[in-house]
């Protein structure tokens, strides 16, 4: 089992459809052009994908981030550009690794 945390806002929901869609978009035209064959080859019907794919996300660009849950943030590499420079600690005597 994963140890990930998955979003359960509107717009995670949404776009976790997107696979979905695809599949039984691309098995009706193919269905369609088993049953039907001519207009309905897959040819002719391979846009009617694009606008599945085009309406989940128009759908999940619309819908509400309200509970988004990101991952962990991973932390900055030293040195990076636009990392924060860290500032050596003062050692005072009685403080370091020598004592």
């Amino acid at each position: 089992m994963s140890d990930r945390i998955r979003c359960a806002c509107r717009r995670c929901t949404i776009r976790s459809l997107m696979g979905p869609a695809i599949i039984i978009t691309v098995g009706v035209l193919f269905l369609l052009d088993q049953i039907r064959g001519g207009n309905f080859s897959f040819g002719n019907t391979y846009p009617v994908i694009l606008i599945v794919i085009g309406v989940i996300s128009l759908a999940a660009a619309a819908s509400s981030t309200e509970g988004h849950v990101s991952g962990p943030v991973p932390p900055a590499i030293p040195g990076a550009p636009g990392s924060v420079p860290t500032v050596p600690q003062k050692q005072f005597p009685g403080q370091g690794p020598g004592q």
